[in-house]
């Protein structure tokens, strides 16, 4: 009826770090994380989703399944998906498998955005050919091999 593991619900906010808060540190959880206050260093990784609230400043390294930012962001992200809302402002680098950029929003640094499968190669089958052979009509075929054979111009040799 008990069990010691519990299943990680990644939509329960598990930790708030409230609005007149600061932090500095590493923060690991199975669940979400929102941030309101300030977060000056360290480290958050959750199987879960990190907000950052508009008016939050977070300077950290973020390992997230989602990171949501409306407020100002330095530091490196790789999650599955970022979200950079109107008015969040992200320095830094981001590794991310899908990216949202709202109007409004800011970012500098590098976006890396990785797959989750690799494509497939592209490769006609065999026997087919990719650009089709249109015939020649035949009044192409019977011209003259020669631009001076077809104005009709003297060679030298006619005098």
């Amino acid at each position: 009826m008990f069990s010691k593991e519990r299943k990680p619900d990644p939509d329960v906010i598990d930790v708030t770090i409230g609005p007149r808060a600061t932090f500095s540190g590493d923060l690991r959880c199975d669940g979400s994380i929102r941030i309101d206050g300030v977060m000056e260093s360290g480290h958050l990784e959750t199987l879960g989703n990190v907000i950052i609230s508009p008016g939050a400043k977070v300077m950290a390294t973020v390992n997230a399944r989602t990171v949501s930012i409306s407020g100002a962001f330095n530091g490196e992200i790789d999650a599955q998906r970022v979200e950079l809302l109107e008015g969040g402002r992200a320095w830094g680098k981001i590794k991310v498998a899908s990216f949202l950029l709202d109007e409004g929003a800011y970012l500098r640094g590098e976006l890396v955005m990785q797959e989750e499968t690799p494509p497939e190669p592209f490769a006609l089958p065999r026997g087919v050919n990719p650009i089709p052979v249109v015939d020649k009509p035949a009044e192409l075929a019977a011209a003259p091999a020669s631009a001076t054979e077809a104005s009709g111009a003297a060679t030298p040799d006619e005098g």
